[in-house]
């Protein structure tokens, strides 16, 4: 099976979150897709994390390494339409490229963020759980 991960699921496995037990067991036998540019927002989101100081640099700079050892496929993702996604539902673009890419593969999304699963509800896109 073929998933849609969003960044959330691959931080929240480095930086042992207390999803990622269920998230490993929810993903073992799939496969994990993404937009291209998920390396960029992992990126940003870890650099947010030292600034907040929830991560010191050396644990954002060991988890951006781990994270690169997920296998993960990256697949291109049609700005328009997720930017008019982003637009009728008041997201961060980030968010509506995701949910673009689930919606144009048909394939379920798996995410922690609660708005971004209402909106995929919205889409009618399949919510991995």
């Amino acid at each position: 099976m073929n998933i849609i991960a969003d960044t959330n699921i691959f931080l929240a496995v480095v930086l042992d979150e207390p999803e990622k037990k269920s998230i490993i067991e929810l993903t073992a036998k799939a496969d994990a897709v993404a937009p291209e540019i998920l390396p960029y927002e992992i990126g940003n989101a870890l650099s947010a994390m030292i600034k907040r100081k929830q991560v010191t640099p050396e644990e954002a700079l060991k988890a951006q390494m781990t994270v690169q050892k997920i296998p993960v496929r990256l697949v291109n993702t049609d700005i328009q339409s997720a930017l008019r996604i982003a637009i009728e539902h008041n997201i961060y673009a980030y968010d509506a490229y995701f949910l673009q890419c689930a919606r144009a593969m048909a394939f379920p999304l798996l995410t922690l963020d609660r708005k971004m699963r209402q909106v995929a509800n919205k889409l009618n896109i399949q919510i991995l759980e």
